[in-house]
């Protein structure tokens, strides 16, 4: 483990460069999207064409992440975090070359699996750093990093495109994965090495139950999170202002990752984990009682304050659980919310394009279920935790 040490002086820089990885994997995740029209017009391909770009990025980012985490337990954090961001930067100055969008879409796919890699890494060496309510405040302080990755993306990348071109993008997320490799070779960790055997922890009752609330709370959280911002343009709400309003996540994630600090502080988890689901029925009933742009907007901050509180409280669970293999459990987690996103946005698109309020209602009944499967998890692991320390 990590010497706790390292966390003070020039171990304060070691943390905040594991959260600016953080921060740039969810920029270069989130920015592909505004930038799809431009790419239309750059390309001469359709839009739907242009899509794919999203969607191939999407799934070599998620299924990557349980390869990524068995390396990781086999070989150190540290050899998987430069890998990531030698990729990325590689990938990421061949996307500003691609001439057409068939080669962007494999490259965009290959960068894709090395950013996948960024997130669940920075989360494990945290997970190797803090325990307890200290490990919930790095947990919620990353997050507020990473939404700041995500409103800086959606609210720029249109912009800079429009300016300097859509390639102009992803040259600057070659450029940060560059300045990043640079401060990552400074990060220290002990050496590792886990058994194949320990591996098998990470698939079992408590992990497992762990993954199928991922599913579900990836399901209600992001996926149906998406249609926010067209249940604004339904309302009357033009496209660039929607994309400004639905930003209130991001406002949302970084005002709860204070608040959680201090809540942190003074409640347990289980009661965070009740609290974040609270939040979460409480915005899809209002986005589905009032879909105006003010009752809207206000479920999209309260969806952003439900994953400082739901989201970082599962992730340090995911910490936890199996130490021997954490990174392995922690990436098929982040795995499985992935998962669930997409398999929401899935089942729930052909009804949404005719009511958006009873998707969002839905979703409020599925928060429901996962708030009681997340609470039981909660209190059964760390009751069982407690048991084995004493």
């Amino acid at each position: 483990m990590t010497d706790q040490t390292n966390d003070h002086g020039a171990g304060v820089t070691g943390v905040g460069r594991l959260r600016m990885i953080g921060m740039l994997s969810f920029f270069d995740r989130f920015a592909t999207a505004p930038l799809l029209v431009l790419v239309v017009r750059d390309l001469g391909v359709p839009l739907s064409a242009a899509v794919q770009l999203v969607t191939v990025y999407a799934l070599t980012y998620a299924f990557g992440q349980p390869l990524w985490g068995l390396v990781s337990d086999r070989t150190g954090r540290k050899p998987v975090l430069l890998l990531a961001l030698a990729g990325m930067a590689v990938g990421s100055v061949a996307s500003t070359l691609t001439p057409d969008l068939s080669s962007l879409l494999i490259v965009r796919a290959v960068t894709g699996l090395f950013v996948g890699a960024l997130f669940p890494t920075v989360l494990t060496l945290l997970g190797d750093r803090y325990s307890g309510p200290e490990r919930t405040r790095q947990i919620s302080s990353l997050q507020s990093f990473t939404a700041i990755g995500t409103t800086a993306a959606t609210l720029t990348a249109g912009v800079i495109g429009v300016v300097a071109g859509w390639r102009t993008l992803f040259l600057i997320a070659g450029m940060g994965a560059v300045a990043l490799f640079l401060f990552a070779g400074r990060i220290t960790e002990p050496s590792r090495g886990v058994a194949p055997r320990a591996i098998r922890v990470s698939f079992g009752r408590w992990p497992v139950a762990l993954y199928l609330v991922g599913i579900v709370e990836g399901g209600v959280l992001l996926g149906i999170f998406s249609y926010i911002v067209p249940a604004l343009e339904q309302a009357g709400v033009g496209v660039a202002l929607a994309g400004v309003l639905a930003s209130a996540y991001g406002v949302g994630i970084i005002v709860g990752a204070m608040t959680s600090r201090r809540v942190s502080a003074r409640v347990s988890r289980t009661w965070s984990i009740t609290i974040g689901s609270g939040l979460l029925v409480a915005a899809y009933l209002l986005a589905a009682a009032s879909p105006t742009s003010i009752g809207l907007t206000l479920a999209a901050a309260l969806l952003g304050l439900c994953n400082s509180l739901l989201h970082a409280s599962l992730q340090g669970i995911a910490t936890e659980l199996t130490p021997t293999s954490r990174a392995t459990t922690v990436s098929l987690f982040v795995c499985s919310v992935f998962i669930g996103s997409a398999l929401a946005v899935a089942v729930t698109a052909q009804q949404a394009s005719g009511s958006y309020p009873t998707v969002f209602v839905e979703s409020a009944g599925a928060g429901v279920i996962m708030a009681i499967a997340a609470v039981a998890i909660s209190r059964g692991w760390t009751s069982r935790h407690q048991s084995e320390v004493r």
